[in-house]
């Protein structure tokens, strides 16, 4: 169940009932250790920050790293399990401005799935540092994929509302 402590609802937010219940299951298959314990502390953007973080796999799952350490860059795919999930409507503090849930990064959201794509600096077992991170220490692990700048990279893709905030 997740927590909305510590992410009071500001004007102009609106919440949504949640479904009675889930319609799958995931494995958390690691945990994510960062600096950070509270929200205020967290970057906005992971590109903020150059801390380096680790990320700890359950040992079940260590061979599936196996050439993971030919990689420069990985996407990590994590569960923001202290955020509100009934969130439709938002005001980002930085912004300021309602936006649409699906319009936005937040980690408010129905399914609390954040990603970042992160710098691999080592792997040690079932242990890898990297940089690259904005959650809380403890976050749980979904998943970790190659990052493919040939077919992840969309250069001239575009957030209308952004752009339009912060003309180039």
């Amino acid at each position: 169940m997740s927590s909305s402590k510590g992410f009071g609802l500001r004007d102009g937010e609106q919440t949504a009932d949640l479904p009675a219940q889930p319609d799958a299951g995931v494995y958390f298959i690691g945990r994510i250790h960062t600096p950070w314990r509270e929200r205020k502390d967290c970057p906005k953007n992971a590109r903020e920050s150059d801390a380096v973080c680790t990320v700890e796999l359950d040992p079940r799952w260590t061979a599936g790293l196996k050439d993971v350490g030919s990689c420069s860059h990985l996407v990590l795919l994590y569960w923001m399990d202290k955020a509100p999930r009934n969130l439709v409507l938002q005001v980002p503090g930085h912004y300021g401005v309602q936006r649409g849930t699906f319009a936005l990064r937040s980690p408010a959201r129905p399914n609390p799935i954040a990603m970042s794509v992160v710098r691999l600096l080592g792997i040690e077992g079932n242990r890898l540092s990297v940089v690259g991170l904005d959650c809380l220490d403890g976050t749980p692990l979904l998943d970790i994929k190659p990052y493919f700048a040939s077919t992840d990279s969309v250069p001239d893709a575009s957030v209308g509302w952004h752009s339009a905030k912060n003309p180039k």
